[in-house]
């Protein structure tokens, strides 16, 4: 399976939505640099694929990009489909692996109230940075 990077988001703070910077350093066993969620657990980088914001846009709810505090948003992988363990390549350097499908979804959390809905908790997918690189907006990524 062969996809794309469509967005790279960050955010100062946790809880909210971030915002496409078009290009970052993934730092290994950490993340994103200068996002808020980066740190040393399982959960450094979130991914969520613009497959699944569009069965929210259906609702006709204005969403987009980093609205579900998704660090990467990619198009071409069901990746709420690929199993813990999983790694992926994304462009030249970087490779990820899977260590969690969804989330428990926080019963009042500002993005739920901003956006009425979430799909992070069914469909978004959480991994560790294995090795380290520069992610942009149309960097492919990749099952390996």
């Amino acid at each position: 399976m062969i996809g794309k990077i469509v967005s790279v988001n960050i955010s100062r703070d946790k809880g909210e939505k971030k915002h496409n910077i078009g290009q970052c350093m993934l730092i290994q066993d950490k993340g994103l640099q200068d996002d808020a969620h980066a740190g040393f657990m399982h959960r450094q980088v979130s991914l969520l694929a613009t497959e699944s914001i569009a069965k929210i846009k259906v609702k006709g709810i204005d969403v987009g990009y980093g609205d579900f505090a998704e660090n990467l948003t990619t198009e071409g992988i069901e990746l709420f489909t690929l199993p813990v363990g999983t790694r992926l390549k994304v462009g030249e350097d970087i490779i990820l692996r899977v260590t969690q499908i969804g989330k428990e979804c926080h019963a009042r959390c500002a993005i739920f109230q901003q956006v009425g809905d979430c799909v992070m908790p069914r469909e978004g997918i959480f991994t560790e940075v294995l090795a380290e690189g520069e992610v942009k907006i149309g960097d492919g990524i990749e099952v390996i």
